[in-house]
C-alpha cells in the first residue's frame, strides 16, 4: 500500500511539468480518399495534427471502423459514390461525438488490413490498407465531392450520429422527404410520434439514422439531418429550442417528423426540392393571410369520386375537394400558394390504367389402366369328372353309328352330353378329377385359349383369358380474360345442374288436412364448369402480382339415393410473374392401384409359376391435374394527366 501511495505521488509530481513543457494541438481530418495499390484497397484519412487511431471490425454486414480520437472533422460533407473498389462498398465518416472522428468502412467481407500512421510532427496520413484482388478502379476523394461543410457543432451538443447506418440520399431535389400536414394542438413526443408512425416506419425506404441528443439546440439538429441526408433544410428566424432525445434506426424523414412534431414545428417543401422548417402557428397564420383559389380539374381515368379521399387528405383547413360526377371533375379549393401543389398532386393520381390480359390452361387427364390374366383347370376321366367347365358325351346315350358309311352299325357313339352341373363320380381305384378356377372369369376378354390333352386314362382341358385395357380421358380448358389494373374479372363456362331438394318438414294448408306435414320438393341450381376469377396489379417495374382462382367442376351420378356427386378441382394463389412469363399455380396427381389375385392355394405364391394357377388382375387409376397461367400487359403506362 505503501508503494502505491509513493507511485501515485511521483506521477502526480512529474505529469505535470511533462506537460506544460509540450503544446498538444487538436488534430483534424480534412479529407478521405479510397486509392489502388498493389494487390491492396487503400484509404487515406488526411489527418492534421496529433490524434490517437483505434480500429475494429463489425460483422452482419462486414464494416472496418477507424476512430480518430481528438480530432474534429473539418473535411466537407461527402456522399461515397457506391462504387465497389476492390472490396470497399461504402465509406462514412461523421464527428461522432466531441473529440472522436469515426470513419465507417463498408466491406463486401472481412479481410486482412494493416493500418500506418505517416507523416511527421503530427502531421500526415493514415493509410487503411485493405487485401483485394480487384486493384483496378478509379480513386475516390471527398475533395472531389463538391458540398456544404458541415457547421461547426457547439460545445454542449451532446449529438452522435451512428454512421454505420446506410448511406445517405443520394437522389435529387425532386425527391422530397417525408412531410406530414401540419395541425396545430397539443405537440406529440418524439417517442409517440414514432410509434403512431410504426407501419410507416417498417415500408419506408429512405436510409436509417441512429442519434442522441442531450440538450442540443434545433439549429444543430436540422443541420445534422441536412449533412445526413444530403437534403438543403433552412429555418425560420423565429425557429428556437433544444432538444433531448435518442433516435435508434428510423429513417431519417420519419425522424425529422418527429423532432418537429415535438417542437411544434412543421417542415414546408419549397421549389428546388428545398425544405423550410417553420412554426405551426405562424403557418397556420400565414395561410389564414394568403387569398383561395378555385381550380376544376378534369380527371381523365379514373372516378372523380374516388380521388377525392386522398385530396383532402393532403389539403389545408380552408381547402376543400368536391367531385362533380357528370363532366368527372374535381373542383379544388385552396390556398393559392398550394393550390398548385394540389393540382400536380391529382394528375399523378390521374394515371391511364394498365390493361391485363390474363390465359389460363387447366389440364385434368383420367387414365386407367387395367390388366388381367387367368387359367383354369379341367381334369377327369370317363367315370370321374366335374361337368362344369367341359362337357363330356353320357354313355347311356350311346347309339350305333355306322362309322364306315358301309351300311353296318360298327360303333356305338354318345349322342348327348351329361347335363350341366351334374357331377358323376364313381369311387374306384385309379381315378382321379380335378377342377382349378372354376368360378373365376375374364370379364369380356380379349384372349381365350383352350388346351387339351390326354394323359393316359384321364382328359386335360385348360383355360386361358386375358385382357389389356387403357381408358384415357384429356379435358384440356383454356380461358383468357382482359381486364383493368386492380379490377377482379372473372369468366365461367358450365352448366347450370338443377338438384332437387326435398323439404319433409313442410307443412300445407290445403288440399288435405290443415297443418299435416306434406313433402315438398323445390329444385337448386348449383354451377359447374370450368371458372376462372383474377385480380391483377401492376407493379412499379411492370411485373403483375395476381390473387387467381381457377376451378374445374363436374357433375357425375351418384350411386347412393342422394343422386349426384361434384368433381371439383380448384387452385386459389397470389403470384408475382413478369409480363408474358407463364407460372403453374397448381399442381395434383392422384394414383390409384388395385391389385386383386385368387387361385390355388400354395401354387398361386409361387414365382413366376404362380400365374399358371390362379387369376391375376391389376387396375391403375391416374388423375393429373395441372393449372397454368400466362398475363400479358397489353398496353403501356403513360405520363400523369394522359399527356
Amino acid at each position: 500500500m505503501k508503494a502505491l501511495l509513493m507511485f501515485a505521488a511521483l506521477c502526480a509530481a512529474v505529469a505535470p511539468r511533462a506537460l506544460a513543457g509540450t503544446t498538444v494541438r487538436d488534430g483534424e481530418v480534412r479529407g478521405v480518399s479510397v486509392l489502388p495499390a498493389s494487390g491492396k484497397v487503400e484509404v487515406v484519412i488526411d489527418l492534421q495534427g496529433a490524434a490517437q487511431v483505434r480500429d475494429f471490425t463489425l460483422t452482419n454486414p462486414a464494416r472496418l471502423v477507424i476512430d480518430l480520437i481528438g480530432a474534429r472533422l473539418t473535411a466537407a460533407a461527402a456522399m461515397y459514390d457506391g462504387v465497389n473498389r476492390g472490396g470497399v462498398k461504402n465509406v462514412r465518416y461523421a464527428q461522432f461525438k466531441p473529440g472522436v472522428v469515426r470513419i465507417v468502412i463498408d466491406l463486401d467481407e472481412l479481410k486482412d488490413y494493416q493500418v500506418d500512421r505517416t507523416g511527421s510532427g503530427g502531421d500526415g496520413q493514415v493509410h487503411v490498407r485493405i487485401g483485394s484482388e480487384r486493384t483496378g478502379f478509379a480513386a475516390w476523394s471527398s475533395s472531389s465531392v463538391t458540398t456544404a461543410s458541415l457547421p461547426p457543432r457547439r460545445e454542449a451538443e451532446r449529438s452522435r450520429a451512428e454512421v454505420g447506418s446506410q448511406p445517405p440520399v443520394t437522389g435529387g431535389p425532386d425527391q422530397a422527404a417525408h412531410v406530414t400536414t401540419p395541425t396545430l394542438g397539443h405537440p406529440m413526443s418524439i417517442e409517440e410520434y414514432l410509434a403512431a408512425h410504426r407501419a410507416e416506419a417498417v415500408q419506408s425506404q429512405a436510409p436509417r439514422i441512429t442519434v442522441q441528443w442531450d440538450n442540443a439546440g434545433i439549429e444543430d439538429v436540422i443541420a445534422g439531418f441536412a449533412a445526413f441526408s444530403g437534403r438543403t433544410i433552412i429555418l425560420s428566424k423565429d425557429v428556437k429550442g433544444n432538444v433531448t432525445a435518442e433516435i435508434k434506426n428510423q429513417p431519417w424523414d420519419l425522424a425529422l417528423n418527429a423532432v418537429l412534431e415535438s417542437q411544434g414545428l412543421a417542415v414546408q417543401t419549397l421549389p428546388g426540392g428545398i425544405l423550410n422548417v417553420v412554426s405551426k402557428i405562424e403557418l397556420a397564420r400565414a395561410d389564414s393571410t394568403v387569398p383561395i383559389t378555385t381550380r376544376l380539374v378534369r380527371i381523365n381515368y379514373a372516378k372523380a369520386t374516388s380521388l377525392v379521399p386522398s385530396v383532402q387528405s393532403i389539403l389545408s383547413k380552408r381547402g376543400q375537394a368536391v367531385a362533380d360526377s357528370t363532366s368527372n371533375a374535381l373542383v379544388i379549393t385552396e390556398v393559392s400558394s398550394r393550390i398548385d401543389d394540389v393540382v400536380d398532386f391529382v394528375k399523378g393520381l390521374d394515371l391511364r390504367t394498365p390493361q391485363v390480359s390474363i390465359q389460363a390452361k387447366i389440364i385434368f387427364v383420367d387414365r386407367t389402366d387395367v390388366e388381367e390374366l387367368g387359367v383354369k383347370y379341367d381334369l377327369g376321366s370317363q367315370n370321374q369328372f366335374f361337368n362344369r367347365l367341359v362337357q363330356r358325351p353320357d354313355p347311356r346315350s350311346a347309339k350305333p353309328v355306322d362309322t364306315d358309311l358301309d351300311g353296318v352299325p360298327d360303333a356305338l357313339v354318345p349322342t348327348e352330353n351329361f347335363p350341366p352341373n351334374q357331377n358323376i363320380v364313381a369311387l374306384g381305384g385309379n381315378s382321379l378329377s380335378a377342377l382349378g378356377n372354376a368360378n373365376q372369369a375374364v370379364i369380356n376378354p380379349a384372349l381365350e385359349l383352350i388346351f387339351s390333352t390326354a394323359i393316359g386314362n384321364f382328359d386335360l382341358t385348360t383355360f386361358v383369358q386375358a385382357l389389356q385395357r387403357v381408358e384415357l380421358a384429356d379435358i384440356q380448358a383454356e380461358p383468357t380474360i382482359t381486364t383493368l389494373d386492380n379490377r377482379q374479372a372473372e369468366i365461367l363456362v358450365g352448366d347450370r345442374v338443377p338438384i332437387r331438394v326435398i323439404d319433409v318438414s313442410a307443412t300445407t294448408t290445403g288440399g288435405g288436412q290443415a297443418g299435416s306435414a306434406v313433402p315438398r320438393a323445390t329444385v337448386q341450381f348449383e354451377q359447374t364448369g370450368i371458372n376462372l376469377r383474377v385480380t391483377p396489379h401492376v407493379t412499379s417495374n411492370r411485373q403483375i402480382l395476381m390473387e387467381v382462382h381457377a376451378e374445374r367442376s363436374n357433375v357425375r351420378p351418384a350411386s347412393v339415393d342422394i343422386g349426384f356427386t361434384f368433381q371439383t378441382q380448384q387452385a386459389d394463389n397470389q403470384i408475382l410473374v413478369s409480363d408474358g412469363e407463364t407460372a403453374v399455380i397448381g399442381g395434383l396427381t392422384v394414383t390409384e392401384v388395385t391389385v386383386t389375385k385368387s387361385g390355388i392355394p400354395f401354387l398361386v405364391d409361387l414365382p413366376i409359376l404362380g400365374k399358371l394357377f390362379g387369376f391375376t388382375s391389376e387396375q391403375e387409376n391416374r388423375r393429373d391435374l395441372l393449372i397454368l397461367i400466362t398475363p400479358h400487359i397489353s398496353d403501356d403506362l403513360v405520363s400523369p394527366g394522359g399527356q
